[in-house]
């Protein structure tokens, strides 16, 4: 009998998804999403932060300044 460490998970990889206003659809399943700045895998059910008008991903508010104010200093 086989439990559920013992198969491949059929989420596994990344995954296509449609950001939208307040929600996000999956497209393509699978388990994460990549953060556009960084490149770190987000598992999906850790998805938080993303642009609708650019359709990317972000793991982090940081990131999210980071993206959207490039040129401002860190204080």
């Amino acid at each position: 009998m086989l439990n559920r460490f013992d198969r491949s998970s059929p989420m596994a990889g990344e995954a296509e998804v449609k950001y939208l206003d307040g929600d996000f659809r999956v497209l393509r399943p699978g388990a994460f999403v990549r953060c556009a700045v960084t490149g770190t895998p987000i598992p999906l059910e850790e998805l938080k932060y993303w642009s609708v008008d650019l359709q990317e991903a972000y793991v982090s508010p940081e990131v999210v300044l980071q993206r959207h104010f490039p040129n401002q200093a860190k204080r």
